[in-house]
C-alpha cells in the first residue's frame, strides 16, 4: 500500500465516496432492499482510520487561512469527520434503511401502508379522520422502531466528534471546521420568526379554513402535509407532461437536460423507494441520478425542479478539479441552485409558460406559494433552533421530545408529535445549508434578472452563463463568496429579500 499523502487521500477518498454514494442510491431508490454499507467502510478502512484523520488535521492546521490550500484542507477535514462518523454508525444506518424500505404500518381499522409511502398517503388523504388515524399509526411505528435508531445515532455522532478534541464541544467543532456561525444563524432565525409572526398569524387561518375547513387550534402536522399538497390545483399540474415540461424549460435556457447523458432520471414509482426525492451524484460529473417518487400535482413539479438544480450542478462541474472541489465543500451552494429552480413555481411567467395552471387560478396559487414559503422558512428556522440545543450540552436527552414539540409547534402552529423528535432531524446541521441556500438563491435570482431579464429561465444565454460562472466551480466557493462575486444588490446573505418576496406573493 502506498504511503499516505494528499494524492492518495484524494484518490482513495473519491473511490470510497463513489462506492458509498452508489450503494445509497440503490437502497434509497428501492433497487435494493438493504444497504450494504459496512463492507464498503471495511474496504476503505485505511483511508478512514486515525492516521488519515491526523494527516488531514495536520493539513488543516498547517495551511494558512485564506489560501486555496487551507480551503482544500478544510473540505477534506469535514469529509473525513463525516465519513469516519458514518463508518462508526454504519450498522445503524443499514438498520434504518432496511426499516424504511420494508416496514408497514397498520391503522386501527386494519389499513396497511408501506412505511415509505406514509407521508404521501397522509398528504393525499382528504378525509381528515382517516388522515389523523394514518398519522397515529405512523407515529406508533416511529416511536417503537425508528426513533430509537435515530436517537442512538444522535448520541453516538455527538460523542464521536467530541472525542476527537477538535474543539471544546460539538457545536464549536462544527463552527471551526465549516466556518458557519451557528450562534449567528440561530439569532437570525429567532429574529425572522419574530418579524414574521404577525404575517403568519394573519395568513394561516385563511388557508386552513379555505382548504381544510379547520381552525388553527385544531391543526396538526399531518394537516400541514395535506394543506401544502394543494390538491385543489392538481388540474394545473398533470403528471403526464411533468418531465417534458421541465425538460422544455431547461432546453429553452440553453441547457441539455441530460447533460450529455451524465444525468439519469429515475422518476417512476417503485416499492421501497423513498418518498423524499433526492439527487445521487455517484460520480462527479460523469454519473448523476435524479430520483423522484411521485406524490401528485404541484408537489412533483416543485420537487423535480429542485432535484434538476442539483443534478445540473453536479453534472457540469469541471472534471479537472480535485476531488474536494468537485464533491465536497459548502452544500449551501448546491442547495441554492436547487432552490433557484424550485422557486420558479412562485413565478407567474414560468407557471403560465410551462404548466396548465392558467391565468384564472394564478393569483390564488401564488398566494398559496407565498404561504408555503413562509411556512417552510419558519419550520426550518425552528428546526435549527431546536437542533442547536439538541447538539449542545444544556438540555438532557430525555427532554428533547418535549422541546421539539414546543419549538416546532410554536413556530408553525401545527401540533407536532414527540415521536418525531429524533427522526425529523437534519444530522450534522444540514438545516444550516438549507437556510443559507434560501438566502443565496434570492441573490442568484436577482443576478440572473439583472443579466437576462425577469424571464431568464427561457433565455438561451442564461444556461451557459450558469454552467460557466456557477456550476463549473462545484462547491469550491462558499455561499458568502458566491453572493459577493455575482450579487448585484450588495445585501449579502440575509432573510430580508425572502420576506419581501413573501409579502409580494401574499399580496398578489
Amino acid at each position: 500500500m502506498s504511503p499516505l499523502n494528499l494524492d492518495r487521500l484524494r484518490r482513495d477518498g473519491q473511490a470510497f465516496t463513489e462506492d458509498i454514494s452508489r450503494e445509497s442510491y440503490l437502497a434509497h431508490s428501492g433497487l435494493k432492499l438493504v444497504a450494504e454499507l459496512t463492507p464498503i467502510y471495511e474496504r476503505y478502512a485505511e483511508i478512514l482510520g486515525r492516521e488519515a484523520l491526523d494527516f488531514t488535521l495536520d493539513l488543516f492546521h498547517d495551511t494558512q487561512k485564506g489560501t486555496e490550500a487551507h480551503r482544500s484542507a478544510r473540505y477534506l477535514l469535514e469529509w473525513q469527520l463525516e465519513s469516519q462518523t458514518s463508518r462508526s454508525l454504519a450498522a445503524l444506518d443499514e438498520a434504518e434503511i432496511a426499516l424504511e424500505s420494508s416496514a408497514y404500518i397498520q391503522t386501527a381499522d386494519g389499513r396497511q401502508v408501506q412505511y415509505q409511502e406514509a407521508a404521501i398517503e397522509i398528504a393525499n388523504e382528504t378525509d381528515r379522520p382517516s388522515r389523523l388515524a394514518l398519522d397515529d399509526a405512523r407515529a406508533r411505528m416511529v416511536e417503537s422502531e425508528h426513533a430509537p435508531i435515530r436517537m442512538e445515532r444522535l448520541q453516538r455522532e455527538k460523542a464521536f466528534i467530541e472525542s476527537l478534541d477538535i474543539a471544546t464541544s460539538y457545536n464549536s467543532a462544527f463552527e471551526e471546521i465549516t466556518g458557519v456561525s451557528l450562534t449567528g444563524l440561530v439569532a437570525e432565525c429567532a429574529v425572522f420568526l419574530s418579524d414574521t409572526q404577525a404575517m403568519w398569524d394573519g395568513t394561516l387561518p385563511y388557508f386552513l379554513r379555505a382548504s381544510l375547513g379547520i381552525r388553527p387550534s385544531e391543526a396538526t402536522r399531518s394537516d400541514a402535509l395535506a394543506l401544502l399538497r394543494a390538491s385543489e390545483y392538481d388540474a394545473g399540474f398533470p403528471g403526464g407532461p411533468l418531465t417534458e415540461s421541465i425538460r422544455k424549460q431547461l432546453t429553452e435556457m440553453g441547457l441539455d437536460p441530460d447533460a450529455g447523458g451524465r444525468i439519469i432520471y429515475d422518476v417512476g414509482d417503485r416499492p421501497g423507494k423513498r418518498s423524499r426525492a433526492f439527487c445521487a451524484p455517484t460520480r462527479v460529473p460523469q454519473e448523476v441520478y435524479l430520483v423522484l417518487r411521485p406524490h401528485g400535482g404541484q408537489t412533483d413539479y416543485a420537487t423535480l425542479l429542485h432535484e434538476a438544480g442539483h443534478a445540473l450542478h453536479f453534472a457540469n462541474v469541471r472534471d479537472d478539479y480535485p476531488f474536494e472541489f468537485r464533491w465536497l465543500g459548502d452544500n449551501s451552494v448546491t442547495e441554492s441552485y436547487a432552490m433557484l429552480f424550485d422557486h420558479r413555481m412562485k413565478d407567474s411567467g414560468w407557471l403560465l409558460r410551462y404548466t396548465e395552471l392558467g391565468r384564472n387560478r394564478m393569483q390564488g396559487f401564488l398566494r398559496m406559494a407565498g404561504f408555503e414559503e413562509l411556512h417552510f422558512l419558519r419550520r426550518y428556522c425552528a428546526k435549527l433552533i431546536y437542533e442547536h440545543q439538541a447538539y449542545g450540552d444544556d438540555v438532557a436527552l430525555s427532554d428533547l421530545p418535549e422541546l421539539y414539540v414546543e419549538t416546532l409547534t410554536r413556530a408553525t402552529t401545527f401540533q407536532y408529535r414527540a415521536a418525531d423528535a429524533f427522526v425529523d432531524f437534519d444530522s450534522r446541521y444540514y438545516s444550516t445549508r438549507y437556510l443559507r441556500a434560501w438566502q443565496l438563491q434570492s441573490v442568484l435570482n436577482e443576478a440572473l434578472v439583472s443579466r437576462f431579464d425577469a424571464d431568464w429561465y427561457r433565455n438561451p444565454a442564461a444556461g451557459p452563463w450558469m454552467v460557466r460562472e456557477l456550476w463549473a466551480e462545484g462547491q469550491r466557493e462558499t455561499a458568502e463568496e458566491i453572493a459577493q462575486r455575482v450579487g448585484v444588490g450588495g445585501e449579502g446573505l440575509t432573510f430580508a429579500p425572502l420576506i419581501r418576496n413573501i409579502e409580494k406573493l401574499l399580496g398578489d
